[in-house]
């Protein structure tokens, strides 16, 4: 069982992380707007037309898996929100006659999704002063990650089964209080003991810093004071044993350094607020049936 720590010779931590994909966001609800589909009990799927254009019932059932919810009839819902909405941006692109080329690994619609996006939703970028006064009012979130080098003894269990994650904290516990009684036989506990490869340098990890473990774990080991932590770590992987040998604390980052960041971070706020309303703007203006959206007027199919 791979520990993913990156405990090796060369240093490092848990994990890897994925980006996650940039979408359009949907059109936003009213609050405490009501979930409803307009659909008899004999329809097994809605009958929707967005200005004339029917939503195919294959389509909903393709879309419904990227949906999660409590019930199907949310899940269903929202897939067909969804599905309204990347409708209306379609007919408004052949209203417009947009081409463009798709970038590397862009599809031929979320390329045409992106140029109408850019040449009908335009903002404002954040000015000097909006980032600085931001950047003032949030100091503490503009500061470099602690450095720590640390140890540890992994006790390996599958994150999905209950019943042997017990047992394992169990054991777990069990050994760090005979770490904390002897702690200099961190190194053999660890070569007896663990599961990561670091084993083989008595459960060294090396220097590790932000993005360098799986988020679970990072979010706890950063925060230790040098030392044995008090208490096992749990990540997916298991239950860590960890020992702190330094730390070093992250140090303030100058305004220079950071600003292109909020002023990305801020435009991109302002950007969401933008397309949502955008968005209210083309169900407002469409003629929907068979679906209750907010800002749409939607009359019962006939």
């Amino acid at each position: 069982m791979a520990c993913g720590c990156g405990g090796s010779e060369s240093g490092g931590g848990c994990g890897g992380h994925a980006p996650a994909a940039v979408e359009v966001p949907a059109a936003p609800l009213a609050e405490n707007a009501a979930v409803e589909l307009i659909a008899s009990s004999e329809q097994e799927w809605p009958r929707i037309r967005v200005n004339g254009v029917a939503i195919a019932p294959e389509a909903m059932a393709r879309e419904i898996q990227y949906h999660p919810a409590p019930s199907r009839d949310e899940a269903l819902y929202l897939a067909c929100r969804a599905l309204v909405i990347r409708e209306l941006l379609q007919q408004r692109i052949g209203e417009l006659g947009i081409q463009v080329r798709p970038a590397a690994g862009e599809s031929e619609e979320e390329a045409a999704t992106r140029e109408l996006l850019r040449r009908e939703v335009v903002v404002p970028r954040a000015d000097e002063a909006t980032c600085r006064d931001y950047y003032e009012r949030n100091r503490e979130r503009f500061t470099s990650a602690p450095l720590v080098m640390a140890r540890h003894i992994l006790l390996a269990c599958p994150p999905d089964d209950v019943e042997e994650r017990s047992r394992v904290r169990e054991q777990a516990e069990a050994l760090l209080a005979e770490l904390r009684s002897v702690p200099e036989r961190f190194a053999a506990l660890a070569l007896a003991h663990s599961a990561c490869p670091s084993k083989e340098q008595g459960g060294a990890l090396g220097q590790i810093s932000k993005g360098q473990t799986v988020p679970e774990f990072e979010r706890q080991l950063l925060r230790l004071p040098v030392g044995i932590a008090t208490r096992p770590l749990e990540s997916r992987y298991g239950f860590h044993l960890v020992e702190v040998e330094q730390r070093i604390e992250g140090r303030q980052l100058p305004y220079e350094a950071v600003a292109d960041a909020i002023r990305d971070e801020l435009d991109q706020g302002v950007w969401q607020v933008a397309v949502g309303q955008y968005l209210r703007h083309l169900l407002g203006a469409a003629e929907i049936q068979g679906i209750h959206l907010d800002g749409a007027e939607t009359p019962l199919m006939q």
